[in-house]
């Protein structure tokens, strides 16, 4: 059992828990994710890290409500319990393993779309922990839809940078819009990484490419499972096979293709498509996410 510390929604259906998981703390990093099970009868869910505390032992995670499992997670109360936290699972950000000196000789830029923004963070607090130069976009419909302003600005500070797609708080436009002008302005950035949906991502990684700067995205918005086992989260990187569970999440852009991933999520969801897709990819679809029976 998994003692909640911290609850709180952050809008209309997004909320915020802080979670006992001294273990899980000590060792996750920047771009990994923890399975979360609400209770005995709910399913597991993967859910990437959105933030640490080594010392208090806690992992902050950020849970989208999109069915009756995250429900049950954005119910729970300070005091409450999860029956199940695992983790870290997935592979660090690329930039945790390399010599800090050479990260820091680089200048980044992050780009959080929507419940992206929640992975995103824990990547640019390392790299303000660690002196590294950065920019950061973050980009959501609306002002209602806003999350994690205070921490943003807290570490970004000038650095960071706010779109709605309304217009209706700061910056009016897509993230690309913002990434462009701050190109144009002659910002050198030496890599990028986008986190957020599908699209967004196909778009902002198509934006830092035209400019020449190398760029990461994270594929965890197609994780079902988190083990590799079940398949679902199956996409072709530089034409090969991979699993965003265990082999990423994170991607080098330029080798992903985002349409095929795109159309294989759309064709996953009813029956009908996941049978072309087991019949289409052989022993690489897997099927095991308990609806390719």
């Amino acid at each position: 059992m998994f003692r909640i510390v911290k609850s709180e929604m952050l809008c209309e259906n997004i909320s915020q828990i802080v979670v006992e998981a001294p273990r899980i703390a000590h060792t996750c990093e920047p771009g990994q994710f923890v399975i979360v099970r609400a209770d005995e009868t709910a399913e597991r869910i993967p859910l990437t890290i959105s933030d640490y505390d080594r010392e208090a032992g806690t992992v902050t995670i950020t849970i989208q409500i999109i069915g009756l499992s995250s429900m049950k997670i954005a119910k729970f109360q300070t005091g409450d319990f999860l029956a199940d936290v695992t983790g870290p699972l997935g592979q660090p950000s690329e930039f945790v393993n390399e010599d800090i000196e050479e990260v820091r000789k680089r200048n980044y830029l992050f780009v959080g779309g929507g419940l992206g923004t929640a992975p995103v963070y824990p990547q640019v607090k390392w790299c303000k922990e660690h002196g590294v130069p950065f920019d950061v976009v973050i980009g959501t419909k609306s002002k209602s839809t806003l999350i994690m302003e205070k921490e943003f600005t807290e570490v970004g500070g000038e650095h960071y940078f706010l779109t709605t797609d309304d217009g209706s708080y700061k910056h009016k436009g897509m993230v690309t819009s913002v990434m462009e002008e701050l190109i144009a302005e002659g910002r050198h950035y030496d890599v990028c990484v986008a986190i957020g949906p599908m699209i967004m991502m196909k778009f902002a990684a198509k934006t830092a490419l035209a400019a020449g700067i190398h760029t990461i995205v994270s594929m965890n918005p197609i994780m079902v499972d988190g083990t590799g086992m079940c398949g679902a989260c199956r996409l072709m990187v530089g034409g090969e096979v991979k699993f965003a569970c265990v082999d990423g999440p994170e991607f080098d852009a330029s080798l992903v293709d985002f349409d095929g991933a795109m159309k294989r999520m759309s064709l996953y969801k009813t029956e009908e498509g996941r049978a072309y897709l087991a019949a289409k990819e052989g022993d690489t679809h897997k099927g095991n996410c308990g609806n390719c029976d």
